[in-house]
């Protein structure tokens, strides 16, 4: 009597887990719905945090070098990250538009909560299954530290609203 009831539970979940495989469809075309996204943003948002923990320590910068780094992040940002972020950081481009997920709204609240050391973390390592490649093997750490603090000068998504 128990494995009869045993095997109908079987039988019941592996039907529900067909029924919702045959749901399920890699698309990019049709925008993600909300419960993917927040699954994928949460697991994305604990994974850089867990793996940027133990990273490159940022070097501590007087306010001339601070000054020189940003506008040597700009210059980077310009040839390495406008493809698909845009010139204004908020991912609208034709490259940036047609990926999945989409490329990031730099000036959104999402990426600016990232602490320095994460968005260092995800430009140096890039982020598997998305379009952002990793920059660590064909930029110095210099050069990385000075695109993080470029996206920081970039208007946050909130501001460009009440303007």
């Amino acid at each position: 009597m128990r494995s009869r009831i045993g095997w109908s539970i079987v039988v019941i979940v592996v039907a529900a887990i067909v029924i919702a495989l045959m749901r399920f469809n890699l698309t990019a075309l049709q925008e993600p719905g909300r419960f993917e996204t927040s699954v994928s943003n949460q697991a994305r948002r604990f994974l850089v945090h867990r793996a940027s923990r133990h990273g490159t320590p940022r070097p501590a910068l007087s306010t001339k070098d601070a000054t020189a780094s940003v506008a040597s992040g700009s210059t980077l940002y310009g040839l390495e990250c406008g493809m698909c972020h845009g010139a204004d950081g908020r991912g609208q481009t034709q490259f940036g538009s047609w990926m999945y997920p989409r490329a990031a709204d730099l000036t959104s609240p999402d990426v600016q909560n990232y602490s320095d050391q994460e968005l260092f973390w995800i430009v140096q390592n890039g982020i598997r299954f998305t379009g952002m490649p990793a920059f660590g093997k064909v930029e110095t750490e210099e050069h990385i530290w000075n695109l993080v603090d470029y996206v920081r000068t970039l208007p946050h998504s909130s501001e460009q609203k009440s303007k």
